[in-house]
């Protein structure tokens, strides 16, 4: 089978307390459907948490407007650490998410009015485009962007969507293309500008000068979930005149505070493997056949993006559309290239988490 990339399947974030940040992110993001919610050991991911298996929780959450999901992760055998130093812009690994709106000045009055830490004010991005800055209660940034690739529209008060892409801070942009550009598929180039930038004067490192690289995808995206994913970017980010970059899970396990991978929803996992390989990201953790995670099963690999970001792919075999009714999907009878049906995706959004 063909490699296909369906999109952005979540971005993940280490955080102390799930109900407590859950709650947040469905009132500004509007991420309140519950695919599924596991509490388990992590048996395989001991190569990144210190030889030991730990044990944790993890909630995927989805907006049915579109863009990734967020899968909401909390140790529960060990605390969960954050970096002990200061995380500044141009650090290496994932630095901030991106989040699109319907509408950003309404979504920027909605944050302020409700009071979220905003970091910026509505500002341009080199493209023309508009976009702002906050930070979430556990100090986690997001950009909030003009969306494209719309699902649907619940009409969400803060009228956002999910996950649309992310920043990346890299060490060195040209080897980092290698995987984005040509094993990801994110080859077109939206914009490439080298400059200080008045959108961070107030992020830690904010003022310093980056080279910014920003990646999308040409054509519309294959595979059951690419309607509900949607189109989303990567940036690259490289300071330029600092010598004190440091990674962001410097000493510190997988799962740990902050975004701790970034996720893709594909098929042809074997072809994928080969690409990574040939590419010179080989899979560091792969599941093998269909890991089970209660609600949901699949199976899932890691890589090793350079500088050492961790970039996660799930080829999902079942999902669940109703659980009381025993209504779940199975992937694995399907054709891998074609869009699930709308009112199945829809069906998803039955298991939405009202406050």
């Amino acid at each position: 089978m063909e490699k296909i990339i369906s999109g952005i399947q979540q971005m993940g974030i280490g955080v102390p307390n799930v109900p407590e940040i859950w709650r947040w992110y469905r009132k500004f993001f509007g991420v309140n459907v519950r695919l599924f919610e596991d509490a388990a050991e992590a048996p395989l991911m001991t190569k990144y948490t210190g030889g030991e298996v730990q044990s944790r929780t993890a909630t995927l959450a989805l907006s049915m407007d579109g863009g990734g999901g967020f899968e909401i992760w909390q140790y529960t055998s060990r605390g969960t650490e954050k970096a002990d130093f200061d995380i500044k812009m141009g650090d290496l690994g994932l630095y901030m998410c991106r989040i699109k709106s319907h509408d950003i000045a309404a979504s920027f009055t909605y944050f302020k009015k409700n009071g979220a830490n905003l970091k910026s004010e509505l500002m341009s991005r080199p493209d023309g485009g508009q976009h702002f800055i906050v930070e979430d209660p556990n100090g986690n940034l997001f950009d909030i962007v003009e969306g494209k690739g719309w699902f649907s529209d619940t009409k969400h008060p803060s009228r956002c969507g999910a996950v649309a892409g992310t920043m990346i801070g890299v060490s060195d942009i040209e080897a980092s293309k290698k995987l984005y550009c040509d094993v990801l598929g994110y080859s077109e180039v939206v914009y490439d500008e080298t400059s200080r930038f008045s959108s961070f004067d107030n992020i830690p490192g904010g003022k310093s000068t980056f080279r910014r690289l920003l990646l999308a995808h040409p054509e519309d995206r294959k595979g059951p979930f690419a309607q509900l994913l949607g189109p989303t970017e990567i940036e690259l980010i490289q300071a330029t005149d600092r010598s004190d970059v440091r990674k962001i899970f410097e000493n510190r396990f997988w799962g740990d505070w902050g975004f701790i991978h970034l996720c893709f929803d594909v098929q042809g996992m074997d072809q994928l493997k080969k690409d990574c390989e040939k590419a010179g990201f080989p899979f560091t953790v792969d599941s093998g056949s269909t890991f089970d995670m209660g609600e949901a099963g699949g199976r899932f690999s890691y890589i090793e993006a350079p500088d050492g970001t961790w970039i996660e792919f799930v080829e999902t075999h079942k999902v669940p559309v109703m659980k009381k009714w025993g209504w779940y999907i199975n992937l694995k009878k399907r054709n891998p290239e074609k869009h699930l049906p709308k009112f199945m995706l829809k069906a998803m959004g039955l298991s939405k988490v009202r406050d």
